[in-house]
């Protein structure tokens, strides 16, 4: 995304709409600093602008990598998915992706308000190789992890900075709390904001393995329950 400056009227009234915080004023011009923008386009599309100052542009490769994981509006070419890119694990009852025995991990890098770039995202992937557990293919990082062994990408994206990204994947129950003390580790060494999200199944009886699992490790954890409503049939199994 680019400003016209010869539109632009310098009312910085764009500024606050930008979530990572690329838009500012340089001179007598507001500008978007190009490197830190993340292509959402959520300047543009606020209509903020009286002048219609915004301009967007043509994006190549890499940097449509920015536009696939920034912008509700453009599906990933990998998964046709808009904005996050993946069914995500919240629609386990329908997909039945996770099943009892199981646990799905993903770690969302970048929000809220601070994006990150794929040197971060690439830290968690190449950990995850390292417990050579592998990641969810109905996943846009999935496709972009160049060596599946190492979990690294292509040196050109690496640079590219996105609003978010999540690495996912699931492992057996009993491979929990190894792989969340490597979190642990991981995540202390993040020059960005990270959030892990698990999920597990509740068994017959009403039991909760995750939650019991979770006070155990002494992690604190806010439950999130999620119900179908008849929008799709389930296709999990016990």
């Amino acid at each position: 995304m680019k400003i016209d400056p010869e539109k632009c009227q310098t009312c910085a009234k764009c500024i606050p709409f930008c979530p990572v915080g690329a838009i500012g004023v340089k001179g007598k011009k507001v500008m978007i600093e190009y490197d830190e923008c993340v292509e959402c386009g959520v300047c543009a599309r606020s209509g903020i602008c009286p002048d219609g100052a915004f301009v967007r542009e043509e994006l190549e490769w890499p940097r449509i990598l920015r536009a696939e994981f920034s912008d509700p509006t453009i599906p990933h070419k990998k998964t046709d998915i808009a904005g996050r890119g993946t069914a995500e694990m919240k629609t386990n009852d329908v997909t039945g992706r996770i099943r009892r025995g199981e646990v799905g991990v993903a770690i969302e890098l970048g929000r809220p308000g601070v994006g990150t770039r794929f040197t971060e995202v690439e830290k968690v992937s190449r950990a995850v190789a390292y417990l050579k557990i592998p990641l969810e293919e109905a996943n846009p990082v999935s496709a972009l992890v160049q060596d599946r062994e190492k979990g690294t990408f292509p040196p050109e994206v690496l640079k590219e900075k996105v609003l978010s990204a999540i690495v996912e994947f699931k492992v057996p129950f009993d491979r929990a709390g190894e792989v969340l003390e490597l979190l642990r580790q991981v995540t202390t060494k993040m020059d960005t904001v990270a959030s892990i999200s698990l999920i597990g199944r509740s068994e017959a009886d009403g039991r909760i393995p995750l939650e019991n699992f979770l006070i155990q490790k002494g992690v604190p954890f806010y439950p999130n329950g999620k119900v179908n409503i008849g929008l799709g049939r389930p296709l999990a199994e016990p």
